[in-house]
């Protein structure tokens, strides 16, 4: 192209970019010129100087200016350029491994590599020190440089300056003694450097420590390169310094030569920063400290509390079993003269009442209970639900008699399962929660079924899933019930879907069966300890009352296990229940058996099927762990496994997925009878049990992948089921605590009764409150009915990290209970209570020397004077609670005893 029409088109010596800025391009090199630009760029202290700092637009000024003197005129800019387009074309012959275009070699690739793969390597220190230096290396070349300051030794022509320069307004190009344009940009506004002058007139008195660097706005210069690489350019080519400029730069100068020149600086810096660390440290160790301080008074206001309440426990406890004795004397001295006659209407169930300010309220249950403690089991067996009668209860107005009912029925199981739901374990968020191993849930194959639900064929959604069904469950449903049910409870025959009846869940089952098979009032048999839900599934809804068959440790008669039922057994609870004039209509199995995880025998179901068809009573079966077998040497038998049944139409058996696969959330039950009319009337009590749409598909292809179930699922479950079994089992031998090892289900029945103080259920439920307040929830005895105190419930079919932790909370619990018991021994030596206490084998418990739980062992006033004595040698509250002291605190009371006294 002419070199006329460059001006016009833009291009030469200026050209403008999108910002309207004018720089120069370095472009039209001849190869002499490139030569010479090589010679001088490939200089060793060049590329050192190129590669110690970051700012380098000065170095190609440099360059520049010896080519002028060399007779080339190109600017710092065109120098840079070039050498830019060079590095690219050197990088993109090497990386393709190609010739240039046009296909010759070209001929400056090799002065190019070995300058390139030679460049000295600088340390980051070495550049940090550069660029702290290099405010003050420009101030210096801006006000001193001279031709001998370059490093090529070249001197300096002032004729040599003019270099050609094209003007983009001009119609022709000429030679100007001018520099070229200058490529730096004025940054901020005037107000923007008075402010920045200020503030380094402050900062020159400031230690260096306070020292702070004004942040310069960067913007992109049309070489490529920021305005913070062309800092230095900038500085060197600005035309007519600005007012307070050269004072500007002193300050630079002299604040960045004390930074580096002054050691103690550096010194001073890290002693101030190692200060601030230690400072820091000590608040958050103070903070700390306080926390602790906090947490030892709030643990001391518990245990405070604690302490009284167990006080005020203590003392109702004694007042109950003066007033016992009294009752027993009115009894005993009815028929003489000088009987002892209560003042009439007291009602010392009411006196507690009055005492706690409870009222009848909430509270008339948990006192109640009490009250049953000291009775004779063989009234607690028939009289357990007496205390729900709604005359005996002022409840709310809002609510009916049975609504009251409801309201004030619980016990330590809700009452564990609600603090859990307020304070859940959790590894991340809630470390120091309540790690739950009361619940009976299937923990371990989260991953299994999740997999298994979110398949495509569950996720299927067709009408009639989205509409009313037949209220018994969908036909799909039922007849894969049915299937399942006659492959795993090894059937003689298949099983018929038209017997099969599908509700939410097995407590709702129990709760429909009751209510068709027993009027209100009537009773329900079954063998203590038992799963503690059922009580509330049969008698919230239907009333229905719990005759209880006391199982008990010790192996005597018949047994030849702790906890073994027998015909006898479930004979003499009916004859006691018969004889006092209560009705039962059933009798309740659980196999496997919840909590103790015994498997029932052939021969022994069908025992219990033949008692009850000679009492023809209905027969509740409950198989809800029947798959949850995790050892080879045991068998489960299923009552639908048998060839025969005694009593077909009152036999009736069902069963649940919550357990066996492990997802408890999703409620579905179901039930098989032979019995249309219980079929029928359970069916209607399906409308407020029903089971929605979606759910019986999901349950039906579930129970259809039969390959899945076998050869993926159960034999994982079972795996991990037993691991678990053995880490617990082992850390209760090495605990010294006795057990019943049994291969069923997810718990292990464990005796606690050596760290019980006295053998009570108060006892046994401070134990209880001991572990929840170590956030650790178990399951107590009392809440199976079990006739011996002492005895838990642990569920070990969770993960291994939380077992680790909640069998470390339980061991601190037993440890700190255990010095609590012996300090206590030593401060009142007397007979212990060990009675009744358990040794341990690998297999079972042996329990000796314990009293049968019917038995009364001599007279009602015996026993009472014997348990009044016992609980005063155990016990310094007579010490601590004089006659003068009671008489001062409740009057009213004291008044009482003395009216009582006197008329003796």
């Amino acid at each position: 192209m002419p070199q006329e029409f460059l001006p016009v088109l833009g291009w030469g010596a200026g050209i403008m970019d999108f910002r309207g800025k004018k720089y120069e391009r370095g472009s039209n090199w001849s190869d002499p010129e490139v030569v010479e630009l090589l010679q001088l760029w490939a200089d060793e202290s060049v590329q050192m100087e190129l590669e110690s700092c970051l700012r380098n637009q000065h170095v190609f000024n440099r360059i520049a200016e010896v080519l002028r003197e060399k007779g080339i005129h190109r600017t710092g800019d065109q120098c840079r350029e070039k050498i830019k387009k060079m590095k690219l074309e050197y990088r993109r012959i090497k990386d393709n491994n190609k010739a240039p275009r046009g296909g010759r070699t070209w001929k400056f690739y090799e002065v190019m590599d070995r300058v390139l793969t030679s460049r000295p390597s600088i340390a980051y220190s070495s550049m940090m020190a550069q660029q702290a230096l290099q405010g003050s290396m420009m101030e210096s070349y801006h006000h001193h440089f001279t031709p001998s300051a370059l490093p090529f030794g070249h001197s300096q022509h002032p004729e040599l300056m003019e270099i050609k320069c094209e003007e983009v307004d001009s119609e022709e190009h000429c030679l100007t003694p001018e520099p070229p344009p200058s490529m730096s940009y004025q940054q901020g506004s005037p107000d923007e450097h008075e402010l920045e002058r200020a503030f380094l007139d402050r900062a020159q008195n400031d230690s260096p420590i306070s020292r702070v660097e004004i942040p310069i706005e960067t913007s992109v210069s049309p070489s490529g390169f920021s305005e913070s690489n062309m800092a230095s350019s900038s500085r060197i080519q600005s035309v007519g310094p600005r007012p307070g400029f050269s004072t500007l730069h002193r300050l630079r100068k002299k604040r960045k030569g004390q930074r580096v020149k002054d050691p103690l600086d550096d010194l001073l810096l890290k002693t101030l920063t190692s200060q601030r660390a230690m400072e820091e440290r000590f608040l958050q160790m103070e903070e700390r400290r306080l926390q602790r301080d906090m947490e030892v008074e709030e643990r001391r206001m518990q245990l405070e509390q604690r302490r009284f309440e167990l006080e005020r426990e203590h003392e109702f406890r004694m007042f109950n079993v003066f007033a016992q004795m009294l009752s027993i004397l009115k009894q005993n001295n009815s028929s003489s003269s000088s009987s002892v006659a209560l003042p009439r209407g007291l009602d010392f169930i009411q006196v507690l009442s009055d005492i706690t300010g409870m009222g009848g309220g909430g509270g008339g249950l948990q006192d109640a209970r009490a009250m049953q403690l000291g009775r004779p089991l063989s009234e607690r067996r028939t009289d357990m639900h007496s205390f729900c009668n709604p005359g005996e209860f002022q409840g709310s107005p809002f609510l009916s008699a049975r609504g009251n009912i409801a309201n004030i029925f619980r016990g330590t199981t809700e009452e564990g399962y609600k603090a859990y739901h307020a304070d859940k374990y959790d590894e991340d968020k809630n470390p120091n929660g309540i790690i739950n191993f009361g619940t009976s849930e299937n923990k371990l194959c989260f991953d299994l079924m999740s997999k298994r639900l979110t398949q495509s064929d569950m996720n299927i959604m067709e009408p009639p899933l989205l509409q009313y069904p037949d209220w018994k469950g969908h036909m799909f449903l039922r007849e894969e019930v049915a299937r399942f049910l006659t492959y795993y409870c090894k059937a003689p025959a298949p099983l018929k879907a038209e017997n099969v009846i599908v509700l939410n869940g097995c407590g709702s089952l129990f709760s429909a069966l009751a209510t068709v098979l027993c009027d209100p009032g009537e009773a329900v048999l079954i063998a203590t300890p038992f799963y503690g839900g059922i009580t509330q599934s049969v008698f919230l809804y239907g009333n229905i009352k719990l005759v209880y068959a006391y199982l008990d440790s010790k192996i005597t008669g018949t047994s030849t296990r702790p906890f073994q039922l027998t015909v006898d057994k479930l004979e003499k609870a009916l004859q006691d229940a018969r004889s006092e004039g209560i009705s039962v209509k059933a009798l309740i199995l659980l196999n496997p058996q919840n909590p103790l995880g015994d498997l029932y025998s052939l021969s022994e179901l069908w025992d219990y099927l033949e008692f009850a068809k000679r009492h023809e009573l209905h027969v509740i079966v409950d198989e809800i762990y029947m798959l949850s077998v995790f050892d080879e040497s045991a068998t489960f038998h299923s009552v639908l496994g048998m060839d025969r049944l005694p009593d077909p139409q009152r036999t009736h058996v069902m069963w649940g997925i919550s357990k066996d696969f492990a997802v408890s959330g999703i409620r579905f039950g179901t039930l098989y009878t032979e019995n249309q009319d219980v079929a029928n009337a359970v069916a209607s009590l399906c409308y407020f049990h029903g089971v929605c749409g979606p759910v019986q598909h999901k349950v039906a292809q579930l129970l259809r992948d039969r390959d899945w179930i076998n050869q993926v699922y159960l034999r994982a479950n079972h795996a991990r089921l037993k691991a678990a079994h053995t880490y617990v089992t082992d850390e209760l031998k090495t605990l010294g605590v006795p057990f019943l090892n049994r291969n069923a289900g997810f718990f292990v029945w464990i005796d606690f009764r050596k760290y019980l103080r006295t053998g009570t259920f108060e006892e046994e439920v401070l134990l209880w409150r001991r572990f929840l307040d170590n956030k650790v929830l178990l399951s107590c005895g009392k809440a199976f009915e079990c006739s011996e105190p002492g005895w838990f419930r642990i569920i070990f079919a969770d993960k291994t990290h939380r077992l680790q932790l909640g069998m470390q909370r339980i061991r601190r619990v037993l440890e700190e209970r255990e010095r609590e018991i012996l300090s206590e021994d030593k401060d009142h030596p007397c007979q212990s209570d060990q009675d009744g206490k358990a040794d341990s084998t690998d297999e079972v418990i042996f329990v000796s020397h314990h009293q049968e739980p019917g038995s009364t062992g001599g007279s009602n006033l015996g026993d009472l004077i014997g348990l009044l004595q016992q609980q005063m040698r155990s016990s310094d509250w007579l010490q601590k609670n004089t006659v003068e002291q009671f008489a001062q605190e409740k009057p009213e009371i004291y008044d009482v005893f003395s009216k009582l006294v006197g008329k003796q």
